[in-house]
């Protein structure tokens, strides 16, 4: 089973869905063909050597390669494909909509509507991968190691306020759990985060805690 490749690129093709692309890379004299997403397709160099992260994907009668800048990327995929009813075009339409991290943020918001975006999903459709997703895809975290936040596109925004970061680390070292210090964190009101105390902040975030 091929898991990764080291090459180059002679041949790229987009696919007219947009969602994903045809490529044939050339590896120590043989060429292999992949199948890409389209955020893989803009992050490939124009020249010169690259590396895919690779699922090898077998049918019955057929196998294929899909080809991804980003293990993270990869992994989805794959974690996609373990949901009832998803095959590699929904998962690759799924990842030609959004990234890992901003389909982390659908999910984490229940947002059906933000599915429903993905060509071919409908309502009930959307109403199901959310429940099937929720249950087995593993994503990247909805906040950084660096204090930074990610916007609904999975953008970072910056580094938060020193303020927040200590109210962070006084969390962590009570024994809170990261799940539970983002929730906390996100109930502080945006207006005090530069403003307020480093010490009212906390008493702010433990009475979210205790759900005062």
């Amino acid at each position: 089973m091929i898991g990764s490749l080291r090459g180059i690129v002679v041949d790229r093709v987009p696919s007219i869905e947009k969602a994903s692309a045809q490529i044939l890379m050339e590896v120590a004299g043989v060429g292999y063909r992949l199948t890409i997403t389209s955020a893989t397709l803009e992050a490939l160099p124009p020249t010169g050597e690259t590396f895919l992260h690779v699922h090898h994907h077998f049918w019955e009668a057929d196998q294929k390669l899909f080809g991804f800048a980003s293990v993270e990327e990869r992994d989805a995929f794959e974690g996609l494909l373990t949901a009832h009813k998803v095959g590699p075009a929904l998962a690759l339409a799924v990842l030609g909509t959004y990234s890992p991290l901003r389909l982390a943020q659908v999910l984490a918001d229940d947002d059906v509507d933000a599915l429903c975006e993905v060509p071919g999903v409908g309502k009930k459709t959307a109403q199901r991968l959310l429940v099937d997703l929720k249950s087995v895809l593993v994503l990247p975290v909805l906040d950084a190691d660096d204090g930074s936040t990610l916007d609904r596109t999975g953008t970072k925004t910056g580094l938060e306020p020193s303020a927040i970061a200590d109210v962070r680390e006084a969390l962590d070292s009570l024994g809170y759990s990261q799940d539970e210090i983002r929730n906390a964190v996100s109930g502080i009101d945006p207006a005090e985060r530069d403003s307020a105390e480093p010490g009212d902040l906390l008493k702010h975030a433990l009475r979210v805690l205790a759900g005062g």
